[in-house]
């Protein structure tokens, strides 16, 4: 399956206009964010922003008390938001651990889905090595687990092959489904709608009809998004995004995925990538992140000529 990136538009009237802007409050419908434990600060500017529900995910940070994260979900839900915790598998001695700390989340933080990885460690802290071997043990649903999320990787994997990320992620998939678990896919971020948009093609021709939660880069300086791909391992599409002229203004300023979610938008109102909506990665700020991606799926953007568009402030 293929598809035509336009880089330069004709002039478009305004029932196009309106039609493209549409596309993209459809498009960010139930988006999602992801934050690195939030204080009580971030969490009360999140309740002030979000609607009551809205998903927040808690990264997995290795060097963090793994308490910290229970506290941040006990906040959110208390906040009427959802925390979506990561669990990084190979951080947990044995199943015994991993149980005990799911039975945290879900007891204290009524938390009912997580996204599941292996984790960053080289060692890992004891028997478990993998995000597959926690999904078909059991102990997920056990503790009351109903839904997971696992990773997808447009842009590729700095360890693994594109062949051994296809194949962990329809294992997964099909464990989960024997076990009743439903899923759904979260990607890493990503600065080129090429790949991202071939990537979901290639899921949907294997018959993987899951949603999809596009990862993206939220508000954020270019040096800044730069440090972040080269940690998270998309420094590929890093290098292509320093190299665009219209984004160099902004090393010092704020950079808006707003092209990339513009041809994304496109693409899927033309059918092309299923189930799908984006997921945004805080790197600029969870407030400011969170305020950026309610004003668009609000409406409250007015594309320009250059491919993208730009969010208008709140009503006073």
């Amino acid at each position: 399956m293929a598809m035509m990136l336009a880089s330069t538009r004709a002039p478009e009237d305004g029932a196009r206009v309106a039609d493209a802007r549409q596309g993209i409050v459809d498009f960010v419908r139930g988006w999602s964010l992801e934050a690195t434990l939030p204080n009580a600060a971030d969490v009360t500017a999140l309740k002030e922003i979000l609607r009551p529900g809205a998903q927040v995910y808690l990264s997995a940070v290795p060097t963090r008390d793994p308490a910290e994260q229970i506290d941040a979900a006990v906040r959110l839900s208390a906040a009427r938001l959802e925390p979506v915790p990561h669990i990084a598998v190979r951080n947990f001695a044995d199943r015994a651990s991993l149980g005990a700390f799911l039975a945290r989340l879900t007891g204290e933080a009524g938390v009912k889905r997580v996204l599941i990885i292996s984790g960053d460690r080289d060692q890992p802290a004891g028997s478990l090595r993998s995000a597959v071997e926690a999904i078909d043990s059991g102990v997920l649903q056990r503790h009351g687990i109903g839904e997971i999320g696992i990773a997808g990787y447009p842009d590729g994997h700095p360890r693994l092959s594109e062949n051994e990320l296809e194949r962990a992620l329809t294992d997964k998939i099909a464990i989960a489904a024997q076990l009743g678990l439903s899923v759904h896919i979260v990607t890493q971020f990503c600065f080129d709608p090429k790949p991202i948009v071939a990537w979901i093609a290639r899921l949907r021709d294997f018959g993987v009809e899951n949603l999809v939660r596009i990862g993206l880069a939220g508000p954020t300086s270019l040096a800044a998004l730069l440090r972040y791909a080269r940690r998270c391992g998309v420094s590929a599409s890093a290098h292509g995004l320093a190299r665009q002229a219209g984004l160099a203004r902004h090393v010092f300023g704020m950079s808006a995925p707003d092209a990339l979610l513009r041809a994304l938008a496109e693409a899927h109102g033309a059918g092309h990538l299923g189930e799908v909506t984006p997921h945004f990665f805080s790197f600029g700020g969870i407030a400011a992140t969170a305020r950026w991606a309610s004003a668009v799926a609000d409406g409250r953007i007015t594309l320009d000529s250059a491919d993208g568009f730009h969010v208008a402030p709140p009503p006073q």
